[in-house]
């Protein structure tokens, strides 16, 4: 983040104008100045032209000629150079502004993603910080050109709206970040899964820090990380280097989406290898639709089998009860069997619409 309430001057001499003062105050020409130090002629010359930085080593052989301390010296060289570092780095901000105007700030302001900042320099500079760039170049490097595949395997070029998206990706890692995990252990998360289910059913207040624990335990990190501003996604899976990585928006509210993505993402993790990112509801050109069938027939599995759909639609006529009983029987939620059955159009939604429940992360 950007500190704020910094001084920085409009505008610092280089040294060199200090030296030229110091030699035309000792009434010194350039070349006995140079003879009297043990520098070249050309490289003192350089200096009072300002072409050339005072190094420590010249510093202290200045020291000796002019009576000004060494320190002096090097504190006006770093003062000078941090000076040109930062009228450099106003340049790379005025560069990146038409970049930063592609991103949601509004919404990214308002749910605390950025501080509060009043002009587009400050967005910008503070859009940079977000991500760990030092220029909007970089960014185009990691998310459309893909020059880090190690640590970001998809093009978001081809998406429809990569700005956004990119911004909830890189909320979640900074969540994740956050995160203490134990290694990661397929045969405990796996062993989880059961227990995972059980809360499903019953879909408990504070559901999300029960999961998130269960799972850290196992060495997977989960994130609730709300969607922004065009960015309408799901999900994502991916791996922080060998670390497992679930974000999820809690998209529509209800508890029955929210658990089949979950169980959808978790099925990635176990099915599917490191080197893929997955991101739910958004067409990219890499995105791997058997894989994504895969993800969903585990999530089936963990949710409501297509048996035991099949085991509830041969008792119809369906009453409220019926789903309930049914819901118990095979440790699901109610929420679950109704949203399944409205989805394929097999009940009326009308029906036990009372059963479907809110997500709330906190």
């Amino acid at each position: 983040m950007v500190k704020q309430n910094q001084y920085f001057p409009q505008s610092v001499p280089h040294p060199g104008e200090t030296l030229a003062e110091k030699l035309e105050e000792m009434e010194m020409p350039k070349n006995e100045f140079a003879l009297r130090t043990g520098k070249p002629e050309k490289t003192i010359i350089a200096i009072v032209n300002g072409k050339s930085s005072i190094t420590p080593d010249m510093a202290v052989q200045f020291e000796n000629v002019t009576k000004i301390p060494a320190n002096f010296w090097m504190n006006h060289q770093r003062g000078y150079d941090e000076y040109i570092a930062r009228e450099k780095r106003q340049t790379v901000i005025q560069e990146a502004l038409a970049w930063a105007k592609q991103f949601p700030l509004a919404d990214m302001i308002k749910k605390g993603w950025l501080p509060q900042v009043a002009t587009i320099e400050e967005k910008t500079m503070e859009m940079l910080a977000f991500f760990g760039f030092s220029n909007h170049t970089a960014w185009e490097d990691y998310y459309f050109k893909q020059q880090l595949k190690v640590a970001f395997r998809i093009s978001l070029a081809q998406t429809k709206e990569p700005y956004a998206i990119s911004a909830w990706l890189r909320k979640g890692e900074l969540q994740a970040a956050e995160l203490g995990a134990n290694d990661y252990s397929e045969k405990k998360f796996k062993e989880a899964l059961p227990e995972l289910k059980a809360i499903m059913a019953n879909h408990p207040e504070g559901f999300f820090n029960q999961l998130q624990s269960i799972c850290l335990e196992a060495g997977v990190k989960v994130v609730h990380t709300p969607c922004i501003n065009k960015a309408p996604i799901s999900g994502s899976t991916r791996w922080l280097k060998d670390t497992p990585f679930i974000q999820l928006t809690g998209r529509y509210n209800r508890n029955d989406s929210f658990w089949f993505t979950f169980f959808h993402e978790a099925g990635h993790i176990l099915l599917h290898g490191k080197k893929d990112i997955f991101l739910e509801n958004l067409d990219y050109t890499d995105k791997d639709m058997e894989k994504e069938q895969e993800a969903d027939e585990f999530a089936c599995k963990w949710t409501l089998t297509e048996e035991e759909e099949a085991e509830i639609l041969a008792a119809a006529p369906l009453s409220e009860e019926d789903i309930r009983d049914f819901a118990k029987q095979f440790t699901t939620h109610p929420a679950i069997i109704i949203g399944r059955l409205q989805h394929k159009k097999l009940i009326p939604y009308a029906l036990g619409r009372e059963y479907f429940e809110q997500v709330n992360f906190e």
